[in-house]
C-alpha cells in the first residue's frame, strides 16, 4: 500500500492564528506520497502570507485556491473535487494531524473501494489537552465519529457524494451516515490519536446541537418527544448564554 497517493485539504479563512501548526504538521508526516490541498475563502489577513512560508517545504504536489466561497463544507468539496489521490483526508485550519497519522492510515487502510478509515481524536480547549476519545461507528445513529480523523476513498465521494451544503455545522455527520446506510462502506477504525483538535468551532455551537437532532429525527434515530425536547432545549441555552 505504501505506494499510493494520499491527498490532504485544508480548507482556511482568516487562520493566522493558527494554521501554521497545521502547515507543520503535514511538512512532518513520515509519509511523503502526499498531495496538499489549501481552500482559502479569500482570507484578509496574513493566512496567504504564512502559507508562502511555507511552501517550499510542503509537499511538491501542492494547490493553493483562493477565493470566496460559501462556507467550509464548499471549500472542502472544491479540495475533493481537485484531489487525485486514492485517499483524502481533511484537516483543518486550527486542527494538526499526529506526524505518522498518515501512514497509519495507509497502513490500517484494507484497500477496499468504498472505506473510511478513522482513529483516535484528542480534543484541546486553551491550549490544555482536555480528551482523547473515539466513537465507534456501529453507534453512528447515535454520534457522530471522529470527522476530523477521517480518510476516505475517492471513490467513496464521487460514487455516494460529498457534503450537502445547506448544512452550516452538521454536513460531516449527515455523509458519514449516507455511506454508513449504503451498507457498501467498510469502516476501519484505528485505535491511536490520528488528529489534535480544537475546541471552540461551529461543530460544538448549538447550531450543531439542533442539526444533528434534525438528522437523526428525519432518519428516524430520534422520537417526535425527544428531537422538540433537544430543540427547545437547544434554543433556551443558546437565549441564556447570550443574556450573560
Amino acid at each position: 500500500m505504501n505506494e499510493i497517493l494520499v491527498s490532504v485539504i485544508t480548507p482556511c479563512y482568516n487562520s493566522s492564528s493558527t494554521i501554521e501548526k497545521t502547515l507543520e504538521c503535514i511538512e512532518d508526516q513520515t509519509y511523503k506520497n502526499l498531495e496538499y490541498i489549501i481552500i482559502d475563502g479569500g482570507s484578509t489577513d496574513d493566512t496567504l502570507k504564512i502559507i508562502e512560508r511555507h511552501k517550499d517545504r510542503l509537499p511538491s504536489k501542492l494547490k493553493i485556491v483562493s477565493e470566496k466561497d460559501n462556507g467550509i463544507y464548499d471549500a472542502m468539496n472544491k479540495g475533493i473535487k481537485l484531489a487525485q489521490g486514492k485517499l483524502i483526508g481533511i484537516v483543518n485550519s486550527d486542527d494538526w494531524y499526529e506526524k505518522d497519522t498518515i501512514e497509519q492510515v495507509v497502513n490500517h487502510y484494507s484497500g477496499s473501494q468504498y472505506e473510511v478509515i478513522y482513529g483516535m481524536q484528542r480534543n484541546f480547549l486553551r491550549e490544555k489537552e482536555k480528551a482523547v476519545f473515539l466513537y465507534h461507528h456501529d453507534f453512528l445513529s447515535q454520534q457522530m465519529i471522529t470527522h476530523p480523523t477521517c480518510f476516505v476513498t475517492a471513490d467513496t465521494y464521487r460514487d455516494f457524494g460529498v457534503f450537502d451544503t445547506k448544512y452550516r455545522s452538521a454536513a460531516d455527520y449527515d455523509l458519514m451516515l449516507r455511506f454508513y446506510e449504503s451498507k457498501k462502506v467498510v469502516f476501519t477504525p484505528i485505535m491511536r490519536v490520528l488528529s489534535n483538535f480544537r475546541l471552540g468551532g461551529m461543530s460544538g455551537s448549538q447550531i450543531g446541537v439542533r442539526e444533528n437532532a434534525i438528522i437523526r429525527y428525519k432518519r428516524g434515530y430520534m422520537s417526535k418527544k425527544r428531537y422538540r425536547f433537544v430543540m427547545i432545549k437547544s434554543r433556551i441555552y443558546q437565549w441564556l448564554t447570550r443574556k450573560k
